[in-house]
């Protein structure tokens, strides 16, 4: 097992989904170490109650110059 969990295979399957091929093959430790430390910190991350919902104000577009 690699990366908390992650075998190589998932690593290098999302590797290459998120278009990381070239480094996967340049620097497969970098990209195991890369996926160690975004496992560990998923737990972190709060999903949004309401998806719908924005958690900032909606963009508006400026004045035309």
């Amino acid at each position: 097992m690699g990366a908390l969990g992650m075998d190589k295979l998932l690593i290098e399957a999302l590797a290459r989904q998120a278009g990381l091929a070239r480094a996967l093959e340049a620097f497969p430790a970098c990209v195991a170490s890369a996926a160690a430390q975004a496992a560990g910190r998923s737990g972190e991350i709060e999903a949004p109650t309401a998806p719908a919902v924005e958690s900032w104000p909606p963009m508006k577009v400026g004045a035309a110059r």
